[in-house]
């Protein structure tokens, strides 16, 4: 039900809008065939210039929603790191805001100008940048991974060389110096992106036809049914939330500790534990059976057969939370399946990236030229739709000088290099100058397979870096940081530069200026390194257990790409007995399988496992995916009954119960600051354990 954007794709695992891109494309298809013609739907309003597109009111708008988003991301990061799209979220509430703002002044008399779906685009670029920060910016993995919490829980390369505590100054700083290389890396491509290899970009295209269809008189009626619904089930997901607070007064207590399945089913992970947010989250069938399918693998059959192992392949007097016993198996083999499953598909992407670069070059017409900054827009050849002529001679209209882009990346890189030092001593400026000389090759790497197969490799770069940077450092030297600290800054190149590129295809379907597209990045951008700092700095100082396995926030990723730094320093020494045999066997499974799920075409691929979701709940239990696949039932049975219905108003339904559990956590944050406690603690307990209970309080 919703839609991929950036680096929050499926190397994390996260849900899609298979259904809304495939009617995308299918719709693109229409207009060329000019059966169906947007653009001819708007030729009576005027396009305003770039300038007009950057209001005022939309960054307000822009502001609060990316404050709104960035909890909800900052959550699911902290608790499992599955995160939805924003793009359609942000597109539909920017819409109805601004929809709102502009109608009241109408009837006052005060509009000065109408809101079109330019500033729309604006509004959706910057929000989607600003939460986007909450992910890129390491909160739920490299950056957290570097604090003292997450290293207690590894017994290697613990020592305070390798070990930089959260703060405010450093957290915002950091990121100011790494989030805008990724923009500048890639503008000087978009013209032979968007306009010469024509790259569909399905979730930018995606939500074009969604903000466009918003300002047509029919669209713009759904719009708010749908922001009607949404408001209904936010309220419904909020006050949910805070029903559930009043019984969570001790450890263990409240309704997300419910034994669904019995208390032995519970002791393995396996429960419902009423989430809102998760039922919320409508992913593919296919990768809520994966994430079951896991889980069962795991929890129910691996971990059980291992426990029965203790004090022969682990000491028996570890603690549970130690990776030398039974959480590093947990671990290390979760760690082996998504790098199996990372390594596969970035040679997949890159293979694809390659031959169709080899395809657009060998293929393009002699005639054809890529217009450059500087140079006067060449005349549009007329086999091109009335659609694409007018999108195409607006993109063309409004250039980036190249030289900008060029001066902007080398200025950001030199301040970088003397700056990153001081806030990680352990990386050295010759390692981020090599950094910086080779990734504006992997930003377009990146922006082109996203483009080709909406899937970025944001974190499967980050992760190269871990391996790369730590074993040059060295364990002697802080590598573990120092990696950690790398995977922050390619993540953050890559992972912009593709967001820039689905923007710049969304701003060109809607006749957005590539100049407006850039300005709401770099704005957008900039809120999201004040804003997303300040929301972590939130829970990290309002939940004590923040990132301790079973807490409410176990942070799984910081704990995983810790210990992968840990694998790029010191090696196979981390892992307890036979584990390495096992990371062996499940790195393999996982290619194998994804060499498979390739091999037997798109339909029966449908019936396969996916490794990357096998291997999340063998970390974290099947609790999340039980919550899921509850969602993934009630929209089932709800398109047997009612698809049109189900599909119009699916998005608005989640987006609700997904926003509404998420702005819970504010209040709730607060309340904990302030010392006021949950009044009530419900707890389920065996029959024996409530008769020995009983007989202590009677005694």
């Amino acid at each position: 039900m919703m839609g991929t954007t950036g680096e929050q794709k499926k190397d994390q695992i996260t849900s899609n809008t298979d259904d809304l891109i495939v009617s995308a494309q299918g719709e693109a298809a229409a207009e060329d065939k000019e059966l169906l013609s947007v653009e001819k739907v708007f030729s009576s309003k005027e396009v305003p210039p770039w300038q007009k597109q950057l209001t005022l009111r939309a960054f307000v708008v822009s502001f609060v929603l990316g404050v709104l988003f960035t909890f909800i991301v900052m959550k699911l990061n902290l608790t499992t790191g599955i995160i939805p799209s924003l793009n359609v979220f942000a597109g539909l509430l920017g819409f109805f805001f601004v929809k709102t703002w502009t109608k009241l002044l109408e009837k006052s008399g005060m509009l000065r100008q109408p809101f079109t779906r330019q500033e729309n685009t604006v509004i959706q670029t910057s929000v989607v940048a600003s939460s986007g920060i909450a992910f890129s910016g390491g909160f739920g993995s490299y950056l957290f991974g570097m604090s003292e919490v997450v290293a207690k829980q590894s017994t290697e390369a613990n020592n305070a060389q390798n070990i930089k505590n959260p703060t405010l100054g450093w957290m915002i700083g950091f990121l100011f110096v790494v989030s805008f290389l990724g923009l500048f890396s890639v503008v000087p491509l978009r013209k032979i992106m968007i306009i010469d290899f024509k790259l569909i970009y399905p979730s930018g295209t995606a939500t074009a036809h969604l903000i466009n269809s918003f300002h047509t008189p029919q669209g713009a009626k759904l719009a708010k049914k749908q922001v009607r619904a949404l408001g209904k089930f936010f309220s419904f997901s909020f006050l949910w939330g805070f029903f559930q607070w009043f019984f969570t007064a001790g450890d263990g207590c409240g309704f997300a500790n419910f034994p669904t399945f019995g208390l032995k089913a519970f002791d393995n992970r396996f429960y419902f534990d009423f989430s809102a947010t998760y039922v919320g989250m409508i992913c593919p069938y296919l990768i809520n059976i994966s994430l079951l399918v896991g889980a069962v693998l795991s929890w129910g059959i691996m971990w059980p057969l291992m426990e029965a192992r203790k004090g022969s392949w682990y000491s028996a007097e570890l603690s549970p939370s130690s990776l030398h016993g039974l959480q590093g198996y947990r671990v290390f083999i979760a760690i082996a399946m998504i790098l199996g499953d990372g390594l596969y598909n970035f040679l997949k992407v890159l293979s694809h990236t390659l031959y169709g670069l080899y395809h657009q070059l060998s293929n393009k017409d002699p005639g054809t030229v890529i217009p450059l900054s500087g140079r006067s827009p060449p005349e549009l050849p007329p086999s091109l739709s009335y659609d694409d002529q007018h999108r195409t001679a607006l993109f063309l209209k409004d250039q980036i000088p190249t030289w900008l882009a060029v001066a902007g990346y080398v200025t950001i890189a030199i301040i970088s290099v003397f700056t990153l030092p001081h806030i990680f001593s352990q990386l050295k400026w010759y390692h981020i100058v090599v950094i910086y000389i080779i990734a504006p090759t992997l930003a377009f790497c990146n922006a082109y397979g996203s483009g080709l197969t909406d899937w970025s490799l944001a974190s499967t770069y980050g992760k190269l870096a871990i391996f790369t940077i730590g074993a040059w450092a060295g364990a002697s030297h802080g590598g573990v940081l120092a990696s950690l600290a790398a995977c922050g800054v390619m993540m953050n190149i890559v992972s912009t530069a593709s967001d820039l590129m689905q923007d710049f295809k969304t701003g060109y379907m809607t006749l957005a200026s590539p100049r407006s597209m850039f300005m709401s990045q770099i704005i957008g951008t900039a809120m999201g390194c004040v804003i997303s700092p300040c929301v972590f700095w939130l829970f990290y100082k309002a939940f004590n257990d923040l990132g301790v396995p079973g807490s409410q926030y176990p942070a799984p990723y910081a704990l995983v790409y810790r210990n992968m730094s840990n694998l790029g320093v010191e090696g196979f020494s981390a892992l307890p007995k036979h584990c390495l045999t096992l990371c062996y066997f499940f790195f393999s499974a996982a290619i194998v399988i994804n060499g498979i799920r390739d091999l037997v075409g798109k339909k029966k691929a449908g019936f396969i496992p996916l490794p990357m979701a096998m291997a999340i709940p063998f970390y974290l239990g099947s609790y999340f995916a039980i919550d899921m696949c509850v969602g993934s039932m009630i929209l089932f049975v709800w398109r047997k009954i009612n698809k049109a219905k189900a599909d119009a108003f699916g998005p608005a339904v989640a987006s609700g119960l997904i926003c509404g559990d998420g702005i819970w956590t504010l209040p709730r944050s607060i309340l904990a600051l302030a010392g006021v406690n949950p009044p009530i603690c419900m707890k389920f307990l065996s029959r024996g354990t409530n008769a020995k209970v009983d007989a202590f309080l009677g005694s």
